[in-house]
């Protein structure tokens, strides 16, 4: 089935690198307009000079982990594309920690990008979605539905990413707005890792390896296709979901 995204207003975050820039080329090229936010400038230069497409995109920086930054970014996409038709919450981060390493400044920065942006972010973007009978998509991870070892903030981030979907769209189940999530494997993406030596000494790196051969991260373009869906007007009926899209990771 052919999905039309053609003329939507979205907004995409983590548009810098990963499945952020691969979401916001997907867009372009699929004749949307993008505002495309992330905190790295030099990547967002970058995905602006990778897009070619029917669609447009503008680039705007803004540190999410700022919870005040959040209204004000949504405030610029509205004024910029004259409406909004949908919110992608990519924007994350992991780091790979042993207990005794986290810091509560560790774990409010994973949090904090990871939960309370997408959350401020959403409640900023609602007015104008109930307006357009619009979308939201959210990232959580396979990860939030097993235990791994010394990624304890990352994972309980995206399981509250999950339960966090589900719960806005029981608030406004009345309404047209759709807001669903993607729960990812393994994926090639540059995003940091920033965790202590100790624990990259302790962490079963054996395990990744096995999972790794059974099926090796899958690149970040694989899961545009079912992003551009979820927020095109053709879905109607996915609404609360959380999409376990891991390659089979859950299954090893």
């Amino acid at each position: 089935m052919e999905v039309d995204v053609s003329n939507l207003k979205v907004v995409v975050t983590g548009a810098a690198s990963g499945i952020g820039r691969a979401t916001a080329l997907a867009f372009v090229a699929n004749g949307a307009n993008v505002f495309a936010v992330d905190v790295n400038d030099a990547g967002l230069a970058e995905t602006k000079a990778a897009a070619s497409g029917s669609g447009s995109i503008v680039t705007h920086k803004a540190d999410l982990l700022n919870p005040a930054n959040c209204k004000p970014v949504i405030e610029a996409a509205v004024a910029e594309l004259g409406g909004l038709d949908a919110l992608c919450n990519i924007a994350g981060v992991l780091r790979i920690e042993a207990l005794e390493d986290v810091t509560p400044e560790s774990w409010d920065f994973i949090y904090g990008v990871n939960v309370r942006a997408p959350f401020f972010l959403s409640q900023a973007a609602m007015p104008h979605l109930l307006k357009s009978d619009g979308a939201i998509v959210n990232i959580s991870s396979a990860t939030a539905f097993r235990g791994y070892a010394y990624v304890t903030a990352y994972t309980s981030s995206k399981a509250a990413v999950a339960h966090m979907t589900k719960s806005l769209q029981a608030e406004v189940i009345k309404s047209g707005v759709r807001i669903n999530a993607i729960a990812p494997g393994s994926v090639n993406t540059p995003m940091g890792t920033g965790g202590s030596g100790g624990a990259m000494d302790k962490f079963d790196m054996d395990l990744f390896v096995r999972m790794m051969q059974i099926r090796p991260g899958s690149p970040p373009e694989q899961y545009t296709d079912i992003l551009l869906y979820l927020v095109s007007p053709q879905n109607q009926i996915i609404r609360g979901a959380v999409l376990n899209v891991d390659d089979g990771m859950d299954a090893t």
